[in-house]
C-alpha cells in the first residue's frame, strides 16, 4: 500500500502525498467508510520516512474529513455523508490557500474588539459576567439583538429573543425543541450542509425540494407537502448556502402560502441578510407567527464571536430555550456583552459595511478569472458557486485543487439526498488572507478547470 518509492521530493511535502495517496484511494472505492488504516508506525516503515511525517499526513486527512480516530479501533476511514461536511477550520499550511470554510475578508472585528475590550470593566453589565444567567440570555443582550433585528424582521420584541452561540446552534436547539424523531424536515436540493448532520442526530427524516436559478420551486414545494406531510421547511433565503441565490419576493410570497396552506413551520437562517443592503422582506416579517427566524454575526461580522439569536412566536420560546438549557445551560455573558456593545456602539454596522466592500472587490476578482465559466456570485456574499464542466465532479475537482495547495468544498457536503449530488464546488472568497492570494488561488482553480482531466488522472 505504501512504498517508498510512490513518492519523490520536490514542491509537494511527503506527508501531502501520503494524504493524497489514501485521500485518491478512498475516492476510488479502494478504500471504504469503517476500514482501518495500518498503525501509524508501520506506514513510516513502509514508506521509508519518520513517524512525525505520518502523523502530518493523519492531520490532514482529519483536517478534511477523510479519517478519523477512534479509542481502541486506530484510524479509521470516516463516513462521508456524516463527516464530510464539517471541516470548521480552515487549513493553515504554509503555501496553502484553504478556500473551504468562512473567514472574515476583513480585521475589522479584531480592530473593533481591539477598542472595545479595554472598556468592557467599566460598563455597568460588567459584573455580570460572573453570574449564570436565564437559558434566553441575558436581558440587555436580549434588547440589543432584538433592536438589530428589528430593521430586518419588522419585530421588536426582546421576549421572542433566544440567544445562542451561534446560528448552528439556534438551529438545534429549534430542531430539538419542535420536531420529533421521525418527522420530515424539507430543504432545498442543495443547502447548508449543518442541517443534514443535525436531522441525522435527532432522527429527522431530511427531504430534498426541486429547485433552480431562483431557489426553491414553489409547485414542488407543495407536492412535497402534500406527499410527506412535513414539520417545517429550512430556508437560507438570502445569499443562499452555498449557490448565493436570493429568493424574490414573488418565491418568498407562494413559499409562505404553501407552508401555511400545509401547517408547515418556516425555520428560516438568515445569516448572511445583514450583508445585503437590499433584499425582499424576511419571512418573519411577513409570517411571523409560523415562522422561526435565526440570525446571528458569524457569517457578517467574524466566525470567532460564537453568538447568534433565535426570534420566534412567543408560543415556541419557552420549549427553544428548555432545548438550550439541556444543551449547554446558558450561553456566554461575556460573548454577549461584546457583541452588545459592538451593536449599541455602531461597530457591527461598521465592520458589515466594511465586509461588504471587501467581498465586492473579491467577487469581481472572481467574476474576472473564472469568466467564461458558470459560476454563480454575488457582489456581497461570502462565497461563489463553481458548476463544473464535463467530466468534472465535486469530489475530483476538489482533489484536483488540494494538489495545486487550494482549498474548495465540494458540492457533494451541500446535496440533500444522493439524487441531488451538484458537480459543483463552494469557494468561500473571504477565506483568503488577501486579493492577492485569491487571484493565485483562482488562478489554479482556471488552471484546472482548463486543462485536460485526463493529464489530472494520470498523477493520481
Amino acid at each position: 500500500m505504501f512504498e517508498k518509492s510512490q513518492f519523490t521530493t520536490g514542491d509537494v511535502p511527503i506527508y501531502r502525498q501520503i494524504a493524497d495517496l489514501i485521500a485518491d484511494k478512498i475516492a476510488e472505492g479502494r478504500l471504504a467508510a469503517g476500514d482501518r488504516l495500518p498503525p501509524q508506525r508501520d506506514i513510516a516503515r513502509m514508506a521509508g520516512v519518520n513517524l512525525t511525517t505520518v502523523t502530518r499526513a493523519f492531520a490532514s486527512l482529519q483536517e478534511r474529513g477523510l479519517v478519523e480516530s477512534r479509542p481502541g479501533r486506530g484510524s479509521i476511514i470516516a463516513d462521508p455523508a456524516m463527516t464530510a461536511s464539517f471541516q470548521s477550520a480552515p487549513v493553515d499550511e504554509q503555501g496553502f490557500i484553504d478556500l473551504s470554510v468562512n473567514r472574515p475578508a476583513t480585521t475589522g472585528y479584531l480592530q473593533a474588539l481591539a477598542t472595545l475590550m479595554p472598556q468592557l470593566p467599566f460598563d455597568r453589565r460588567y459584573a455580570a459576567l460572573q453570574d449564570f444567567h436565564a437559558p434566553e440570555g441575558p436581558g440587555w443582550a436580549r434588547e440589543a439583538m432584538a433592536g438589530w433585528f428589528s430593521a430586518m424582521a419588522g419585530v421588536n420584541e426582546p421576549a421572542q429573543i433566544v440567544m445562542t452561540n451561534g446560528a448552528q446552534h439556534g438551529l438545534a436547539c429549534v430542531l430539538g425543541a419542535l420536531a420529533r424523531p421521525g418527522d420530515t424536515i424539507l430543504a432545498d436540493a442543495v443547502t447548508y450542509q449543518g442541517i443534514g448532520a443535525l436531522c441525522r442526530s435527532l432522527d429527522l427524516t431530511l427531504r430534498p425540494v426541486g429547485m433552480d436559478r431562483g431557489g426553491m420551486r414553489p409547485e414542488v414545494f407543495e407536492a412535497m407537502c402534500a406527499e410527506h406531510k412535513p414539520r417545517a421547511v429550512f430556508l437560507v433565503p438570502t445569499l443562499h448556502n452555498p449557490t448565493t441565490i436570493t429568493l424574490d419576493s414573488g418565491r418568498r410570497q407562494a413559499i409562505a402560502a404553501i407552508a401555511r396552506k400545509h401547517d408547515v413551520l418556516i425555520i428560516e437562517d438568515d445569516v448572511y441578510r445583514p450583508l445585503k443592503e437590499l433584499s425582499p422582506p424576511a419571512f418573519v416579517a411577513s409570517d411571523p407567527d409560523i415562522t422561526i427566524h435565526i440570525g446571528g454575526l458569524s457569517k457578517c461580522v467574524a466566525p470567532g464571536l460564537r453568538l447568534g439569536a433565535v426570534l420566534a412566536p412567543k408560543s415556541m420560546i419557552a420549549d427553544i430555550a428548555a432545548m438550550l438549557r439541556i444543551n449547554c445551560w446558558s450561553t456566554s455573558p461575556l460573548n454577549a456583552l461584546i457583541a452588545t456593545r459592538m451593536i449599541e456602539d455602531g461597530l457591527v454596522d461598521s465592520v458589515i459595511a466594511g465586509q461588504r466592500k471587501e467581498f465586492a472587490h473579491r467577487q469581481a476578482i472572481v467574476r474576472e478569472l473564472l469568466s467564461g465559466f458558470d459560476v454563480m456570485t454575488d457582489d456581497v456574499a461570502t462565497h461563489a458557486w463553481l458548476q463544473l464542466p464535463e467530466p468534472w465532479n465535486g469530489n475530483a475537482f476538489s482533489r484536483a485543487a488540494h494538489q495545486s495547495g487550494v482549498g474548495v468544498l465540494s458540492g457533494e457536503a451541500f446535496a440533500v439526498g444522493r439524487d441531488s449530488i451538484p458537480h459543483a464546488v463552494r469557494i468561500n472568497v473571504g477565506a483568503a488572507r488577501s486579493r492577492e492570494d485569491l487571484r493565485r488561488a483562482l488562478e489554479s482553480l482556471r488552471g484546472i478547470l482548463s486543462g485536460d482531466r485526463r493529464l489530472f488522472d494520470t498523477m493520481v
